[in-house]
């Protein structure tokens, strides 16, 4: 059986943008769809508000799909945090090197993607959008 899943990110406003910049770092397709595609202030939400993000999927592989959306003023308490933690393999060392480094743009580099003492290489940033993004790419696996 295989089993993903799969980060779900809140903003206030951002998400658009926010989406379309993960977009331009892992490539993949983006449907994105508005409160307003979905009946706008007949649903509660504030007119200036109709055009944010009522959901949005990025589908990056059959494995990797980021989804998102803009949580709107009319709803009680905030976005939570939101953390990301991306994993692979060596083998898929250049692609997860390659999105850090599209991650990196505007963000704060908490640990800088290195080696790491239990053999792996690992980063930790928050982007400019407020997302904290964990990155691990195990150590290559010694012959057997």
């Amino acid at each position: 059986m295989a089993i993903n899943l799969n980060p779900y990110i809140n903003w206030r406003g951002q998400a658009r943008e926010a989406m379309e910049f993960y977009q331009s770092v892992f490539g993949g397709e983006l449907t994105v769809m508005t409160f307003a595609d979905m009946g706008g202030t007949a649903m509660g939400v504030a007119e200036d508000e109709v055009n944010w993000v009522m959901h949005s999927a990025l589908t990056v592989s059959d494995s990797v799909l980021l989804m998102g959306a803009d949580h709107p003023n009319h709803v009680p308490g905030e976005p939570q945090t939101q953390q990301v933690s991306l994993s692979g393999p060596a083998e898929d060392e250049a692609t997860l090197r390659a999105w850090w480094e599209g991650l990196t743009d505007g963000a704060t580099v908490h640990e800088a993607l290195a080696q790491a003492p239990w053999g792996d290489t690992f980063g930790m940033l928050s982007d400019k959008y407020g997302v904290d993004w964990l990155v691990n790419i195990a150590g290559a696996q010694p012959a057997e």
